[in-house]
């Protein structure tokens, strides 16, 4: 018999055990720094000789690499990394300010409230089938133009209405994110990672759409269906919702939107609304006509932001204001880019970045064509970790993966696909992604509770990935 001394004792450690949880992202990058500065006195220095490529871009000669001197990132200049990240990145960290700011305004203005109140009502019924049109959307445009960064517009425009219509914001964040993803990855007409990829691997432009259409419609069909799934859920229980707490605030200002009685928009909010729209369409054009982004996508913002705001009667000191609370909100998110570019700023000063692109397309060498095809995918998924730009990406890997391609037996249009497929899904995965992470930081969405959400599907992308390759490569796609 034990004593009551005894049980006591017993049953202390069960009550001291806690449940594990994810660090802080500021942690987890700051230690992906540490561990990057720790390598740079162990990874042996080396680059490749950079030279003119496709459309005034630098890319590498793929036959010059060599190594160089050591030059390991010391504590002193460990201490500036973040800051330099900070201004490395800063096109996507203003940006991020700049949009926050400028949805607010609208938000002060009222007229996203009245749209949220007539759709919210339009679609009450069939509320779902918001999540297979807008992901569609969404993906369509990417795969045409290649700007999944629009995902950042995306979210505060659709966000009001899927909490109005009982979602959260991670259906919202996932509705952009992974339309637009699909889109960019499958690269059915991009210019930005097939048309680079190709022309830098001396492939027609766009050749093998067919293969790449089956990607696009597979791909986006498992992302609909996966969102849908987790949409249903919470519908039919908020409290499931892996962000029920966060999301408290949106839910008072939306969820009774569309249930009480029909708001109706003043004359001002009307012309403010049909400004808006104009803004919206400069903004398209500006985009697939005029190559626009972030840089020009922010000045426009902020004379919408101005023009919108005082044709709805806002006083100027009030739309200030307004700006102000807008980048309060995504001063967090802001910051985590430029701790995210932090890491390739390591991994620069100690010159390991070529060192380690070179040795992971070398380890492909040895496999035979089929698991080859997959190794090149592989590559691409861990070079996207430390290279988060597509086109960056492709200027690095793709002089090497289209050489390389040829001595193992792989077709080139395959190790073209293996690039965007590696480099693609990661984009709204590693927290290395800069306007991935601007993008959680519009929504209010952790980066760990994100990761929960989205790794099922990162998983059945991933497979497809691997099923596709090996089919492209056993039927000699070319």
């Amino acid at each position: 018999m034990l004593n009551t001394e005894q049980l006591n004792t017993e049953q202390e450690p069960k009550k001291k055990k806690k449940k594990f949880e994810m660090p802080h992202i500021y942690v987890i990058l700051f230690v992906f720094s540490a561990l990057a500065a720790i390598t740079t006195y162990f990874i042996p220095a080396g680059e490749f000789k950079r030279v003119p490529g496709p459309e005034g871009r630098t890319t590498i000669d793929p036959n010059s690499f060599h190594h160089v001197e050591q030059t390991p990132v010391g504590v002193i200049d460990f201490l500036t990394v973040i800051p330099r990240g900070l201004i490395d990145a800063g096109e996507v960290v203003f940006f991020t300010f700049i949009i926050g700011g400028m949805f607010m305004v609208l938000r002060r203005t009222g007229i996203i409230e009245v749209a949220v109140d007539k759709l919210a009502r339009k679609f009450s019924h069939k509320s779902i089938m918001l999540i297979p049109v807008l992901t569609t959307v969404f993906a369509v445009i990417a795969t045409l133009i290649g700007t999944a960064e629009l995902s950042l517009v995306y979210i505060p425009v659709i966000m009001p209405l899927i909490i109005a219509l009982g979602y959260d914001s991670i259906t919202a964040a996932a509705i952009a994110l992974c339309g637009t993803v699909v889109g960019f990855t499958a690269g059915v007409l991009n210019p930005i990672n097939t048309g680079l990829g190709q022309k830098l691997s001396g492939l027609p432009v766009f050749s093998g759409l067919g293969l790449r259409l089956i990607v696009f419609i597979v791909t986006v069909t498992a992302a609909i269906l996966f969102i849908i799934r987790y949409a249903k859920k919470i519908k039919k229980d908020p409290t499931r919702s892996l962000v029920y707490e966060e999301d408290v605030e949106k839910r008072a200002l939306y969820t009774s939107v569309g249930k009480a009685e029909a708001i109706s928009a003043t004359a001002r909010q009307k012309w403010a609304a049909v400004v808006a729209l104009v803004f919206f369409v400069i903004l398209v054009y500006g985009v697939i006509s005029k190559g626009w982004f972030m840089v020009e996508m922010a000045g426009l913002f902020i004379i919408m932001g101005i023009v919108v705001g005082m044709i709805a009667g806002l006083k100027l000191g009030e739309i200030c204001e307004a700006f102000n609370q807008g980048f309060r909100d995504v001063l967090m998110g802001a910051f985590i880019v430029g701790l995210a570019r932090a890491v390739a700023v390591v991994l620069e000063d100690g010159n390991i970045m070529d060192t380690m692109v070179h040795t992971l397309g070398s380890l492909v060498g040895d496999l035979p064509p089929a698991l080859a095809a997959v190794g090149m995918y592989v590559v691409q998924v861990f070079i996207n970790f430390i290279i988060s730009s597509g086109s960056g990406q492709a200027l690095v890997t793709m002089p090497i993966m289209a050489p390389l391609a040829d001595m193992v037996g792989v077709t080139r249009q395959t190790a073209v696909l293996a690039y965007q497929l590696g480099d693609g899904f990661t984009h709204i995965f590693y927290p290395t992604s800069g306007y991935f992470m601007a993008a959680l930081a519009i929504a209010g969405v952790q980066w760990q509770k994100w990761v929960r959400f989205f790794f099922p599907l990162f998983l059945i992308w991933a497979g497809i990935s691997v099923v596709t390759l090996v089919i492209a490569q056993m039927i000699g796609w070319s």
